[in-house]
């Protein structure tokens, strides 16, 4: 999920005119993370996981959709953090103050999002947390030095994966990696590294391109070159991963998220660049049909927190709403955001900042 990091500021220098596009992704990609959360928690409810190419579709651990809305939330999320710190970059004087800004803010969303954990289980929040402490060292860096993190960033991912499935191979046990004891420091890192379901490595190569397409924006071409870009990515991970054949080149070669592979990243990456640039040129092209959209990004936090506390209401608490198939995750999603839009538009227009942004700033800066 990516927070409402961006300032407002435009791509051209001293214009104050925010940005609509970011806003727009934002809540599209709200919109296919909680479609894909109410399908999981339902099916862990004890809902029908169903048969045919609409389950498969829909599919929130295996499917083609999978993590695909996160990512694209990621890349969102670095590309708010290249247009908040765009002025920070240009004077020197300010640099130190951005830096605590978004270890405060890290720092929140990794302790507020450790206790969310207890209520609804895998959820982002902690690891964006950890990522905008990251990236108060990465705002100041040349963009090749942070793609370079990136990278480094996904191949240790898949490096662990591969190590992973080795030992287990071998009749070696990895639990002291894959499943330290819960609530020790060791148990803490390794989550946010490699055992979370959003860890650093790989996910960070998400947020470091998004920091780095942030930089792109200014340029006439960058709409194309993320378009070009993302499909040739989403092509060939799709025909490397045809190539599967052993138990060892299906965990490599896999574009599915616990593969945690290269091949993986490449497919979910491919996606979110087409996403945004699509989705970016849409805000653009017909800004009054996408209003509602960017009002709704901009509250992306509050309706976040949101969508799981009407989730265990109307499921857990109420029992209105009982796990079931397909048909309903759907149906359920589709009336949160219909509602969610519409009550994200008037409180915008009305009061501006979502009550959880309004925390958020206050305490994180």
């Amino acid at each position: 999920m990516a927070l409402n990091t961006s300032t407002r500021t435009s791509v051209a220098a001293g214009s104050a005119r925010r940005l609509a596009g970011p806003d727009v992704v934002r809540a599209v990609a709200m919109i296919g993370v909680v479609v894909m959360n109410y399908r999981g928690y339902l099916i862990l409810r004890g809902g029908d996981r169903g048969a045919g190419w609409a389950a498969d579709l829909f599919d929130p651990w295996e499917g083609p959709l999978s993590t695909r809305f996160a990512a694209t939330f990621v890349l969102v999320a670095g590309v708010g953090v290249t247009l908040l710190t765009r002025r920070a970059r240009s004077r020197p004087d300010r640099t130190t103050e951005m830096r605590w800004r978004l270890v405060r803010r890290g720092a929140l969303l990794y302790v507020a999002g450790l206790f969310l954990d207890e209520i609804w289980r895998g959820t982002i929040i902690p690891y964006y947390g950890a990522m905008f402490v990251i990236a108060a060292a990465l705002f100041t860096l040349g963009s090749r030095s942070i793609l370079g993190i990136g990278a480094a960033a996904v191949g240790a991912g898949a490096l662990i994966r591969m190590w992973v499935f080795w030992q287990i191979e071998d009749g070696a046990d990895p639990s002291w990696l894959t499943a330290p004891p819960d609530g020790s420091l060791r148990g803490y890192v390794f989550d946010v590294f490699v055992n979370g379901t959003h860890p650093l490595l790989p996910w960070l190569g998400f947020f470091c391109c998004g920091i780095v397409l942030g930089r792109a924006l200014s340029r006439p071409w960058w709409r194309a070159a993320a378009l070009a870009v993302g499909g040739a990515l989403t092509v060939a991970a799709s025909l490397v991963s045809t190539f599967a054949a052993s138990p060892f080149e299906r965990v490599v070669l896999a574009t599915t998220p616990n593969s945690r592979g290269a091949v993986y990243v490449a497919s979910a990456l491919g996606t979110a660049l087409v996403a945004y640039a699509s989705f970016d040129w849409l805000a653009e092209r017909f800004p009054a049909p996408t209003e509602p959209f960017r009002r709704a990004g901009q509250l992306a936090l509050s309706l976040y927190l949101a969508h799981i506390l009407v989730f265990n209401f109307v499921v857990d608490w109420m029992g209105w709403v009982r796990p079931a198939g397909l048909a309903t995750a759907l149906m359920f999603a589709l009336a949160f955001w219909v509602v969610g839009i519409v009550l994200a538009t008037w409180w915008h227009r009305r009061l501006g900042r979502g009550p959880a942004e309004r925390v958020y700033r206050a305490i994180g800066g």
